[in-house]
């Protein structure tokens, strides 16, 4: 048996050790669970989300304010020098001291902006769970992207492995008379183009690990891989309308057009609260100490105390409120149509999600047929290579067909997991714990 008749099995053990070289050490790999933690305390968008939250919750605190009494105390001291001629001059001084305070009975546009504040609070919610649904999809792509780009620079590794092997082997059989000069030349030329595929699946590879290092702050992010065989689950629900339903009441663009929608509502109360009457209950306490005066030398003190109410009628303001109550009926109007405009986006995102999701399952299960029958094709192109009915070029076309395969497999997979998640986003659903379902299929 001549060398280049060896059995295929051993021919695949460089194969393999090239393709174990490329994949990333998993005992020093982080899990996605613990990049997208990580990515939780870094990320700078999600941070400004979170702190846009605190600053909304604390505005919508301030107009309570309007709702309670306030109170202020003022106190003054005054010197006076007085000469009259030809009387001597003469010296007095007055200190006061003044607690005064009132309490809204009646005021609607207090009323009003005291539910936008709680309206903007919720608001702000919806905001933030946006922000971290976005992050959790951001994490989750950078990690699957880094995955498929090793998944690619191993293929092409084991793809220059056997291309080198099938160079050598032609230009043995044309040394010894067995094949023709064009074998070892289609051999080199596939030889070169696998190289410069190598530059460029390390040139990605590259930046996609740049990407997802600035994404967790991490400098040596390293994602576990998926564990063999891979099992993606089913999607459920299965029916696209159940999905459809639930991102109508979960999605958090939706929520926000309609909270939108609420403060605009009151920001109408508040103008047509302009014509409304305010009625306040004040009080106020105030004492002078008069230690003289223009008139006489004797000291005086006198202490005054007031309660009332303050009660005021709007009667005329040129018009500005009744253009101020259009003002805000148009815009009460605009809110409601962005929010018709956004049910109507979202159903329709999440259709896509549902049905890219659906057809990435498909893909899947096709690759994973093809790549079978590309591996069987590859052996039985290399066998009749050996016993002559073969020519060099079969053996190098069945060879690039089989590693493409097998990346664009990879890359379906991590499609699939990452629309899945994209579906969920879409409906609203996306929580952190869904990663863990991810987590459970990854190398331990």
């Amino acid at each position: 048996m001549t060398r280049q008749s060896r059995p295929l099995k051993a021919q695949l053990i460089p194969m393999i050790f090239a393709l174990g070289a490329a994949l990333p050490l998993t005992g020093q790999a982080q899990s996605l669970v613990e990049l997208y933690n990580a990515a939780l305390g870094y990320d700078a968008s999600y941070q400004s989300a979170k702190l846009q939250f605190d600053a909304t919750i604390a505005r919508a605190d301030q107009a309570q304010a309007a709702l309670l009494p306030s109170a202020n105390f003022n106190t003054t001291m005054s010197r006076t020098s007085q000469e009259v001629l030809p009387t001597p001059e003469r010296a007095y001084s007055t200190q006061s001291a003044t607690l005064s305070a009132s309490h809204p009975l009646y005021r609607p546009i207090n009323r009003a902006s005291y539910a936008q504040g709680k309206k903007q609070a919720d608001l702000a919610q919806a905001q933030l769970s946006q922000a971290a649904q976005d992050l959790i999809v951001r994490v989750s792509q950078a990690y699957f992207d880094v995955l498929a780009s090793t998944d690619s620079l191993a293929f092409v590794k084991s793809q220059k492995t056997a291309v080198a092997e099938q160079l050598a082997s032609a230009k043995r059989n044309f040394e010894v008379g067995t094949s023709t000069i064009t074998d070892s030349r289609e051999a080199q030329a596939r030889f070169d183009l696998v190289v410069a595929q190598e530059l460029a699946a390390e040139n990605d590879l590259r930046v996609k690990s740049i990407a997802l290092n600035q994404l967790v702050g991490k400098q040596d992010a390293n994602p576990k891989p998926l564990l063999a065989p891979v099992v993606l689950g089913a999607l459920a629900p299965v029916d696209v309308e159940q999905w459809v339903s639930q991102s109508q009441d979960n999605h958090p663009g939706i929520q926000q057009l309609g909270i939108a929608l609420e403060i605009a509502k009151l920001e109408t109360s508040k103008a047509q609260a302009g014509h409304m009457p305010t009625l306040d209950l004040t009080g106020s306490y105030t004492a002078v100490n008069n230690n003289g005066s223009s008139a006489s030398a004797a000291d005086n003190r006198a202490n005054v105390a007031t309660l009332g109410l303050s009660f005021n009628l709007p009667l005329f303001a040129g018009f500005s409120t009744q253009n101020r109550i259009k003002e805000t009926l148009a815009l009460e109007e605009k809110a409601r149509a962005d929010l018709e405009v956004s049910r109507r986006a979202v159903a329709q995102g999440t259709r896509t999600a549902f049905f890219g999701v659906q057809s990435g399952q498909a893909q899947v299960k096709a690759l994973e047929a093809a790549e079978a029958s590309t591996q069987s094709a590859l052996d039985a192109n290399k066998l009749g290579y050996q016993v002559g009915v073969r020519i060099n070029i079969d053996v190098l076309n069945s060879q690039s067909q089989l590693f493409d395969t097998k990346a664009r497999l990879a890359k379906a997979r991590y499609d699939v997991l990452v629309g899945g998640l994209k579906l969920r986003q879409a409906a609203g659903t996306l929580k952190a714990d869904d990663l863990q379902a991810i987590n459970n299929q990854l190398a331990k």
